[in-house]
């Protein structure tokens, strides 16, 4: 009997060798996690992403797991007293370790990207900003998380990352096939430009036609075997809270300049009938600003703007904020002398964008001149039919958006010229999947080599029908194993 058990092992074991190819065996999958602080110039956010460890090479496996809003202003705003900018990430790391599991923690890759606003205090200050990122990095080097590095990108890089975030999202790189139990690359893959809109800084990216670009102002990459020409650029200065304080000094400073009241300067991006209260002073500490500007004058005095609702105005006001001169006649340059291919595609506008076309009910389809009449009637409606209507909304946000919305149009129509045809290829939206779309998620999957040059291996695992057979035969020859024990 003990020779006919032996037997009996011995036969499973070979079976159950003969089914399984160690090569093929799918062992349990292990999760691992990342974590990415945006720092912007106007707030902090920290994204904390999840995968399958066994799908890394994959695309769209990447989760979203955790996404917290650091209270207070950028990290910038810290140059002055730069331990309160370490302080200010903490309650978010705090969160971060309560969805991470305690024994993956030490493995967590964990990156801080500073963006526009940090550009701005390295311009004016390099010692202040040096500081500042110095004391996020040793905040982030006391939690237990395997620190790598807090730096500044630059724009082109801000804008490159947000490109790879949306196209990785949206299965514009490669999907999976059924058919083929593989990751392939799509038919005719549809490659989204990505339009991204903050406090201080705006980027283009896209595709253009044909290789005519200029590579100054483009990227050259290979993602998963396949390469890839992209235009991208990034203005500095030329976001909305920045604009906004350019439009604000131009409008003093001409009042000024002519021997005006400068207790009382028509502001026609405002709402109308809202009046606010600013210090010279305010435009001094920004390089967008040009802070030795000779019509302010010497000293520093309070003036109050006042709105007037004007849309129309206000527009108009905007568009001396760009020197659109400077291009000539030339098709293939959008302000300033800068050089853009034309805008090919459909394109995701994110961040500022997205936030304040929402804000105003305004989405992707609609015509352009429903755009504009919207706006319009949104800019004439008073301060207090509008503040009563939004009591939820920021009070220091909601006055602002007449002018953002005039700002937005300029951009796109005027600067990145985008016409009433190719306006419906804009999509204004900030989620792709469960994941916020935004640079963050590229910087990640960039660092993290998560995004080969090969094409991704699909690991198949054994059909499920023959597993079921296999267990079945497994049973019956342990119970028949067992029977001839007992005999």
């Amino acid at each position: 009997s003990a020779i006919v058990g032996a037997l009996v092992a011995l036969s499973i074991i070979a079976l159950v060798l003969s089914l399984v190819n160690i090569e093929d065996v799918t062992l349990p999958p292990t999760v691992k996690y990342g974590m990415v602080f945006d720092a912007g110039s106007s707030h902090t956010s920290l994204f904390v992403y999840e995968w399958d460890s066994d799908k890394e090479n994959d695309t769209g496996v990447v989760s979203q797991t955790l996404s917290c809003d650091v209270h207070g202003q950028g990290i910038s705003s810290y140059a002055n007293d730069p331990s309160k900018a370490g302080d200010s990430i903490r309650e978010c790391l705090d969160k971060a370790l309560k969805v991470v599991p305690a024994a993956k923690q030490r493995e967590v890759p964990a990156y801080l990207g500073a963006t526009a606003g940090m550009r701005l205090l390295r311009e004016q200050n390099s010692s202040a900003a040096e500081q500042v990122l110095a004391e996020v990095a040793k905040t982030m080097q006391e939690y237990p998380v395997a620190f790598k590095g807090a730096r500044i990108l630059t724009g082109e890089e801000e804008g490159t990352y947000g490109w790879i975030t949306i196209n990785y999202l949206l299965d514009s790189f490669t999907k999976y096939s059924p058919k083929a139990h593989t990751w392939v690359r799509p038919e005719a893959a549809n490659i989204f430009g990505a339009l991204d809109l903050g406090g201080a800084s705006t980027q283009i990216s896209f595709m253009p036609e044909g290789s005519g670009v200029n590579w100054k102002e483009g990227s050259k990459f290979t993602l998963y075997g396949y390469d890839y020409s992209i235009y991208t650029h990034s203005y500095l200065c030329y976001g909305q809270n920045e604009m906004l304080k350019r439009l604000a000094k131009e409008l003093i400073a001409v009042r000024g300049e002519l021997g005006g009241n400068w207790t009382l300067v028509s502001q026609y991006q405002q709402q109308a009938y809202y009046n606010e209260t600013v210090s010279l002073s305010s435009f001094r500490t920004s390089p967008c600003t040009n802070q030795s500007d000779p019509r302010l004058g010497p000293g520093d005095r309070n003036v109050t703007l006042e709105g007037r609702g004007n849309a129309s105005r206000c527009l108009a006001a905007i568009k001396k904020l760009f020197n659109f001169s400077a291009c000539g006649q030339s098709q293939d340059c959008t302000f300033d002398g800068i050089y853009q291919p034309p805008v090919r595609g459909q394109f995701i506008a994110f961040s500022a964008f997205y936030y304040n076309f929402k804000f105003l009910n305004l989405t992707e389809g609609q015509l352009l001149a429903t755009v504009s009449e919207t706006i319009e009637r949104f800019c004439t409606r008073s301060w207090e039919d509008l503040s009563a209507s939004y009591p939820e909304e920021n009070p220091q946000r909601l006055p602002k958006y007449c002018a953002n919305a005039n700002y937005i149009l300029t951009l796109l129509l005027d600067a990145y010229k985008f016409n009433e045809t190719s306006w419906n290829n804009i999509i204004f939206q900030m989620k792709a999947g469960s994941a916020d779309v935004g640079w963050t998620l590229g910087y990640m999957l960039n660092l993290t080599n998560m995004i080969p040059a090969e094409a991704p291996v699909w690991v198949k695992g054994h059909v499920p029908s023959l597993w079921a057979a296999a267990i079945t035969f497994i049973i019956l020859t342990l119970a028949l194993g067992l029977a001839a024990l007992l005999l």
